[in-house]
């Protein structure tokens, strides 16, 4: 979607709280992480290239271009990015037929945050075919609408798709709770002014100003995010 969406008047007349959460997709909410890179091995498999299992903590939570421009250099394959694009996202798409398990308190928390009418939206930095494709399981219902990276000038790490996001509901990026679970994701959220909550998936994130990090989806509520943010910033009605 692309119109704007004003903040939910009824959350905020509830007390202090974020204006906006604004969710990653793989790895945060859905388990896709390990299903990415199974897809990356094939298709480089099938050009005769085995990937080595050390480069996936490069290319975990990245734009398909950055993750592709360094398989492409370290396995010196002669595919051009655009074909090795889409041979990615339809192994991709053809893998998560079989199941994209959510990851632990994922349908609770969005479950949680449409029935306080809290304004959600999801922000990746997959293409729309693989968003939507996700959609199915995770429920569109549960966000105001939803940022592709194929949708935006700049994907992550640049702050575009969470700015982008923030206009859309008519926040202040400042006052947005993002969740992510990559450097990469986290990187995009901070720039864009907003505080972030790390969910670490594969690579280890560590503690920072406006930066909290747990264990899982699972320590997440609703009053959760209304005492992060009374303490982030008390003025934040």
């Amino acid at each position: 979607m692309t119109s704007s969406i004003a903040v939910a008047d009824t959350w905020m007349a509830q007390g202090p709280g974020p204006q906006a959460v604004l969710l990653d997709l793989d790895g945060t909410l859905v388990d896709t992480e390990g299903i990415w890179w199974a897809a990356e091995s094939e298709v480089f498999a099938d050009l005769g290239h085995v990937l080595d299992e050390a480069h996936r903590e490069v290319v975990v939570g990245g734009p398909m271009s950055r993750s592709l421009g360094h398989l492409m250099a370290v396995t010196g394959t002669t595919a051009s990015l655009a074909e090795l694009t889409a041979a990615i996202n339809t192994r991709f798409e053809e893998l998560i037929v079989k199941g994209a398990p959510l990851m632990p308190g994922a349908r609770r928390l969005l479950t949680e945050l449409s029935a306080h009418g809290v304004p959600t939206a999801l922000v990746s930095a997959s293409h729309r075919r693989t968003i939507d494709a996700m959609l199915r399981t995770l429920g569109a219902e549960n966000f105001s609408f939803t940022v592709a990276g194929d949708e935006v000038a700049r994907t992550k790490p640049h702050p575009e798709p969470y700015l982008t996001a923030a206009a859309r509901l008519g926040a202040d990026p400042a006052a947005c709770v993002v969740v992510e679970d990559t450097l990469t994701g986290v990187t995009s959220a901070e720039a864009a002014g907003c505080h972030v909550v790390a969910v670490p998936s594969v690579v280890p994130i560590t503690p920072a100003r406006r930066r909290t990090v747990v264990r899982s989806l699972e320590e997440l509520s609703v009053s959760f995010f209304r005492t992060l943010m009374s303490a982030v910033n008390p003025r934040i009605h």
